[in-house]
């Protein structure tokens, strides 16, 4: 395909994934006290109980724009298929006051904050078995599977490995976080290899605080490096992807590899980055069915 034809196909699937109408959840409930700092709860349909929970991390390359509501529709579309789901929302971009406070840009559509943007992962993580416990008694919290488009695929692999980060880290577990696995869509899984590519206009560099953050946070953020975790891992891919290429998610599952780990990798012909999280396709029906193996 040529690259006038790859980018005229994004185009028609971004505006697809970005069309349906946002949704409501049944509740919303937060977990610090920044306006990001919440969660929204979709009960499962039909009145299911027992059903398995799934953490939801919307992705936009870390940028403020970029917010969960975009992808309230597959979390409704979860529901329908039998799930119950959290959507966590968390601190993107970087506070316009922050310049010169360890962020690259002081601009609001700087990719992440650091280290904000993890502490508020981590905390709506560590917070989810109690909110859910309370709020979504249909949850069965022995299932609890964590998903994540693009960005939010980054997050989704990294929340899975806090028990492997180094010594001293203030995100570390002392013991893996209760889930039944991940499965990352599309994601920004190898910070190395993506920040090479410059990936959505240097958004690595940019959440990392540029070239010397690079090396000095990136072994606390990389689940590139974070490995193995012990947590079972499957990747979502589409081929013609040219937002997060291909190559991202092959070097992740190299690199898990070279570990010790198997990763799993299902590749999508003629899928590209947005149908992953867009309801009306075939590729969001796939991503259902790979939930539902993990949780089940």
């Amino acid at each position: 395909m040529s690259d006038s034809a790859a980018r005229d196909r994004d185009a028609v699937e971004e505006k697809s994934a970005f069309a349906h109408a946002e949704i409501a959840p049944d509740r919303t409930v937060a977990y610090g006290d920044h306006p990001d700092q919440v969660i929204d709860l979709w009960a499962p349909a039909h009145g299911w109980t027992n059903m398995p929970l799934v953490v939801l991390l919307h992705g936009g390359a870390w940028r403020a724009p970029y917010d969960r509501r975009h992808v309230s529709p597959l979390a409704a579309f979860l529901t329908d298929r039998g799930f119950a789901v959290a959507s966590v929302e968390y601190r993107r971009g970087a506070d316009p006051s922050s310049a010169g406070e360890g962020n690259a840009a002081g601009e609001g559509n700087a990719a992440g904050r650091w280290p904000e943007t993890f502490d508020d992962v981590a905390a709506a993580m560590d917070a989810i078995p109690a909110v859910a416990a309370r709020e979504l008694p249909e949850a069965d919290l022995r299932r609890i599977v964590v998903t994540g488009h693009s960005a939010g695929g980054h997050l989704a692999l990294w929340a899975a490995a806090r028990h492997v980060l180094p010594e001293g880290s203030p995100w570390r577990l002392p013991e893996p976080p209760p889930l039944r696995g991940v499965v990352a869509l599309a994601p920004i899984a190898d910070l190395l290899t993506a920040a090479k590519l410059g990936i959505c206009s240097g958004a690595v560099h940019e959440l990392l605080g540029g070239e010397e953050g690079f090396a000095e946070r990136r072994p606390h953020v990389d689940p590139a490096v974070l490995l193995p975790t012990g947590i079972a891992t499957h990747i979502v891919q589409g081929c013609d992807d040219i937002v997060v290429p291909q190559s991202v998610a092959e070097a992740f599952v190299a690199a898990a590899a070279t570990a010790g780990e198997t990763v799993g990798l299902t590749l999508l012909d003629e899928i590209g980055h947005f149908p992953l999280i867009d309801p009306s396709t075939d590729a969001c029906a796939l991503v259902a069915e790979e939930l539902e193996q993990l949780a089940w």
